[in-house]
């Protein structure tokens, strides 16, 4: 699928450098007609008419579809207009709630692999599927499962799950 991508860099020499990166990967420059807006480091647009991509270090808008520091990798950059130009949003892993984090004031923290046990319980999968999908054993699944339930004081990987869910833990 061709992606047309229109490019707002104010720095000449990293335009240059942008430009010649989207041509690599296969995207159109189209000023007219995008598919995605890729801005470095604003100013942003204020009424994009395509999904926007920012490149910053700094704060960016929170409309915009994705966002990844200016030292990005080219990979990285293609990956996020591809998403964002297909409806996808796209955050830095920094500025996600990481695992474990308090979603709620009085939220427990979960560990990353309980959050992740949590997160593919939450998408129906069973304890040995989830050990499939994880690389651990069974037991592994259950140890994690019974240490879940008891933070957060659920009784069922049903009640876990809306616990889950209410309290900012996963998304599914």
């Amino acid at each position: 699928m061709t992606v047309r991508v229109r490019l707002h860099a104010s720095d000449p020499i990293r335009r240059d450098g942008l430009v010649a990166m989207l041509e690599r990967a296969g995207f159109v420059l189209n000023g007219e007609a995008p598919d995605v807006v890729l801005c470095d480091d604003g100013p942003w647009p204020g009424e994009a008419e395509a999904p926007v991509v920012a490149l910053t270090d700094a704060a960016a808008p929170p409309d915009v579809a994705g966002v990844l520091p200016r030292t990005a990798r080219p990979c990285q950059i293609e990956a996020a207009l591809r998403a964002a130009a297909a409806g996808l949003l796209v955050r830095l892993p920094a500025s996600l709630p990481a695992p474990g984090f308090r979603g709620a004031d009085d939220a427990p923290a979960l560990t990353a692999r309980e959050a992740e046990v949590l997160g593919a319980v939450g998408l129906g999968l069973s304890n040995k599927a989830i050990a499939r999908r994880l690389g651990i054993s069974v037991h592994t699944v259950k140890f994690h499962l019974e240490a879940l339930f008891q933070k957060i004081g659920a009784t069922s990987r049903a009640e876990a799950i809306v616990k889950g869910l209410k309290q900012g833990m996963i998304e599914l």
